[in-house]
């Protein structure tokens, strides 16, 4: 490992500025992906700037009715926090699918938001991988990719985003709110992730330095009846091949309003804008929610290996909307 500096910042404007001063630092708050990273060589960071006391921790009620979350909130706290299981049970539901408890404990929300793929070839410093070195290429595309992109994915990158917390905050509108040193600013997450095209090594639409201070969730009234499902190769601690976050509003058997996004098909947390626009005004029955699913994945592109994505993500999003519909039916 590369020897770093570090120092612990006591205020955002300070940390923003730390960082802002010294190019090679990075922002580290629970370190469950940083230190992983830093160990095996693909972060190499000159100096760690730790925000993890930045007085960003707390889960607060907005005027209209939504949550501000704090970036330094962990995973456990948020996932017990009552007006997140009571408002978005889907958000508390897919923190809980994630990691280990110890992880949760640790992990931020930040920090989940910006969490590396975990594909084998990213984080194998001794090969070729764009996101890791552009230009070098993208050995999962004649390689190992049977977990990797179905959707939204280029001829430079085919890895997917591992975040489930992602996956649901995505489906609810949130906003990320971050500071620069030029002042505040906010991007919502559906404009978070930048797509993939030739350039895998731009992950994200944050400026240079910027530190996130929190993520803002809408007044969202369908999300109080709204379920987290992950599809993984083990029931204990592992990464999802398929995960969606649904939201249903069912009046008189019509689907009156639809939340959907798609996790571990894409190199960032889908919406499934066209399955939405199906659901919307139609039955609430399960030809319906196929039909969603068929628009949703139409736009596919499965590798050789991989194209149980598109049969598996079809399966789960008739499934759990099924599910949903069924609920509030009684």
């Amino acid at each position: 490992m590369r020897e770093f500096g570090y120092q612990r910042a006591s205020d955002v404007a300070g940390a923003v500025a730390l960082l802002g001063a010294d190019p090679d630092a990075r922002f580290l708050a629970g370190g469950t992906n940083l230190v992983d990273l830093m160990k095996t060589g693909v972060e190499r960071p000159a100096r760690l700037v730790d925000v993890r006391e930045l007085p960003l921790d707390r889960v607060e009620s907005t005027p209209d009715g939504g949550l501000r979350i704090g970036a330094t909130v962990t995973n456990s706290d948020l996932a017990a926090h009552p007006e997140v299981r009571r408002r978005y049970p889907a958000l508390a539901q897919a923190v809980l699918a994630g990691a280990s408890g110890q992880l949760r404990n640790m992990a931020t929300l930040g920090g989940n938001l910006l969490q590396r793929t975990r594909c084998g070839y990213f984080t194998d410093v001794t090969g070729p991988c764009n996101k890791r070195r552009p230009g070098s290429g993208c050995p999962a595309l004649q390689g190992e990719h049977h977990n990797h992109a179905v959707l939204g994915a280029s001829d430079h990158c085919v890895a997917v985003h591992p975040s489930d917390m992602g996956v649901a905050l995505t489906a609810f509108d949130a906003v990320v709110s971050y500071e620069t040193t030029d002042g505040p600013g906010q991007v919502p997450l559906t404009e978070f992730y930048l797509p993939v095209g030739d350039t895998p090594h731009r992950e994200t639409a944050l400026p240079a330095g910027a530190l996130i201070t929190g993520v803002t969730l809408p007044p969202a009234p369908v999300a109080t009846r709204s379920r987290y499902r992950k599809v993984r190769e083990r029931a204990s601690y592992a990464f999802a091949i398929g995960s969606l976050a649904a939201a249903l509003d069912v009046r008189d058997g019509v689907v009156h309003e639809a939340r959907l996004a798609l996790g571990a098909v894409a190199s960032r947390p889908w919406r499934a804008r066209a399955a939405e626009r199906v659901l919307t005004g139609s039955p609430a029955d399960a030809g319906t929610f196929a039909a969603a699913a068929d628009a949703e994945l139409a736009a596919a592109r499965p590798l050789p290996h991989n194209g149980y994505k598109v049969t598996l993500m079809r399966n789960l999003v008739v499934a759990v909307l099924t599910e949903l519909a069924e609920e509030a039916a009684r």
